[in-house]
C-alpha cells in the first residue's frame, strides 16, 4: 500500500514512536519556536489523534502538518527507527484529499504537471524578469524583489537564464569510445536558473567519457506537489520523466539535485506502489539513478590524472535529501580532496538543515530565514571563500545568507569545482 493513497500504510511507523522527545534535539523548526507541535513527536500524537477520530483533520491542523522541512534528522536520531518522513508525507496527502489544495499551490502544481506550458511560463519571467527583481549591485549572484510579496525584499533570489539548459544541450553529445550511455535529469532549478551548474555537469561526464543522453520531454519531478500532498500531479509529473527516460534507454540517470535524485530513488516507487505496470517501471529506474557525486566516485570512477590547481579555501554544506535521504556525504568530500590545492574545511554541523526546503521557504519565508542564520553563521566560522554544496536549492539559500550577511563567499555545486580542476588541467 502506498504512503500517498491511505493513512492505514503508514500505521506501523506511528506505533513504533514511544513519545522520547529525541527529535527535539534536531528539529530545526523546533528549535526556532519551541512549539511541540513543530516537531516530529508533536505531529505523530496528532496524527494519531486524527486517526482515532478524537479531532477532525481541519485546515489547523493541516497547517501544522506544513511546519515540516522533510530534512529527516529525525529519523537519524530517533532510537525507534521511526520514518517520519513517511509520516508526514502521508498525513499531507490525507489532508489535500480530505480538505482540498490551497488555490495557489493547485494552480502551482497544475502549471509544473503541464510542463510546456511551466517551460513558456519560465522563458516569459526572464524576459520580464527585471520590472519585478532589481540585481545585487556589481553580482551576477542574484536579485532581490522589487515589492514584497511575502518572500522578503531583503532576500536574494537566482536571476532566471536567459535560455533554459535543456534548450541549449542537444539530445545526444558523444564521446569517442564512451564508457556508458549517461541521462541527464537536469531538474528544474538547474534547467532555468544555475545553468552553470549544469554545463559543468555535461563537461565532467564528457570528461570521463561518457556519452550523455537528454530527453527533451523531461519536466518537473513532482517533489513540491508529493511533499504538499498532491499525489495526483506527483504521479503526473512522475509518469512523463520514467517514459520519457525509458523511451531513450540509458545505461543510467544522474542528477546534480538531492531533492531530484530522492524523487528518482524513493518517491517514484513510492508513487506508483498501486501501479504495477508504472511501479516496475520505476524500481527499475530507481536503480539506475546516481547523484552525480555518488556516480564519479562508485561508477566511473572520475578521472584523477588530469586535474589542475584550483587554489580555493573551500566549506562543504551537506544537503538532507543528500545526506539523510540518499546516505551520500562521503563522495562530495572525497572529489573535494582530490583537487590539487584546494583547501578543505569542515564547518560546525555541515549537516543542519539550511531551512530552504523548497516549498516550504514559499510558505514560511520567516521561519526558513531564521534556520538558515545558523547555517550562515556556521560558514562565517570556517573563514573560507566557497562554500560547495550538492543541491541547487540549497545553493539558494546559501547565497542569499551569505550575501546578506556580507560574507564574500561563493556558492558553488561539487561538480563545478570539479569541471574548474579539469580545465585548469588543460591549461
Amino acid at each position: 500500500m502506498s504512503i500517498f493513497s491511505s493513512l492505514d500504510s503508514i500505521q506501523d511507523e506511528l506505533s513504533k514512536c514511544m513519545k522520547c522527545g529525541n527529535c527535539q534535539e534536531v528539529c530545526p523548526i523546533y528549535k526556532e519556536n519551541r512549539r511541540e507541535v513543530s516537531v516530529a513527536r508533536g505531529k505523530i500524537s496528532l496524527i494519531q489523534m486524527v486517526m482515532s477520530g478524537e479531532v477532525d483533520l481541519t485546515e489547523g491542523i493541516a497547517d501544522r502538518l506544513s511546519l515540516c522541512t522533510t530534512c529527516m534528522a529525525c529519523n537519524k536520531i530517533c532510537p525507534c527507527g521511526v520514518r517520519f518522513d513517511k509520516i508526514i508525507l502521508a498525513a499531507r496527502a490525507e489532508a489535500v484529499r480530505k480538505k482540498g489544495l490551497h488555490p495557489i499551490k493547485k494552480i502551482a502544481f497544475n502549471t509544473i504537471k503541464a510542463y510546456r506550458l511551466f517551460d513558456f511560463g519560465m522563458k516569459v519571467g526572464s524576459t520580464f524578469q527585471g520590472l519585478v527583481m532589481k540585481r545585487v549591485h556589481g553580482s551576477d549572484k542574484g536579485a532581490r524583489l522589487r515589492i514584497n510579496i511575502g518572500l522578503g525584499k531583503d532576500n536574494i533570489l537566482p536571476n532566471l537564464a536567459a535560455r533554459p539548459l535543456k534548450d541549449e544541450l542537444p539530445e545526444v553529445t558523444k564521446v569517442d569510445n564512451p564508457k556508458m550511455r549517461v541521462g541527464y535529469y537536469i531538474g528544474c532549478m538547474t534547467n532555468y536558473f544555475y545553468t552553470d551548474m549544469g554545463n559543468a555537469v555535461v563537461s565532467v561526464l564528457k570528461e570521463n567519457d561518457c556519452e550523455i543522453v537528454v530527453p527533451k520531454d523531461q519536466g518537473c519531478c513532482g517533489t513540491p506537489a508529493a511533499v504538499n500532498g498532491d499525489v495526483e500531479s506527483a504521479r503526473e509529473c512522475g509518469r512523463r520523466n520514467l517514459r520519457a527516460f525509458e523511451k531513450l534507454n540509458p545505461d543510467v540517470i544522474v542528477s546534480n539535485c538531492s531533492s531530484c535524485g530522492e524523487a528518482w530513488k524513493h518517491t517514484f516507487p513510492q508513487l506508483f506502489d498501486d501501479e504495477p505496470e508504472m511501479k516496475a517501471l520505476a524500481d527499475k529506474w530507481a536503480a539506475r539513478t546516481y547523484d552525480i557525486a555518488e556516480f564519479l566516485i562508485h561508477k566511473v570512477p572520475f578521472k584523477k590524472e588530469g586535474l589542475g590547481p584550483v587554489k580555493r579555501k573551500v566549506t562543504y554544506h551537506d544537503p538532507c535529501h543528500l545526506n539523510r535521504g540518499q546516505g551520500i556525504n562521503k563522495e562530495p568530500r572525497e572529489i573535494l580532496r582530490s583537487i590539487p590545492e584546494l583547501e578543505f574545511i569542515e564547518m560546525k554541523k555541515p549537516d543542519r538543515c539550511c531551512g530552504m526546503a523548497g516549498s516550504f521557504y514559499l510558505v514560511h519565508p520567516d521561519l526558513s530565514g531564521q534556520i538558515g542564520e545558523k547555517k550562515t553563521a556556521d560558514i562565517a566560522q570556517t573563514h573560507a571563500d566557497t562554500v560547495v554544496t550538492g543541491c541547487p536549492a540549497c545553493r539558494l539559500q546559501l547565497t542569499s545568507g551569505v550575501m546578506n550577511a556580507g560574507i564574500t563567499e561563493n556558492v558553488m555545486h561539487t561538480v563545478q569545482i570539479l569541471a574548474e580542476s579539469y580545465e585548469a588541467g588543460k591549461r
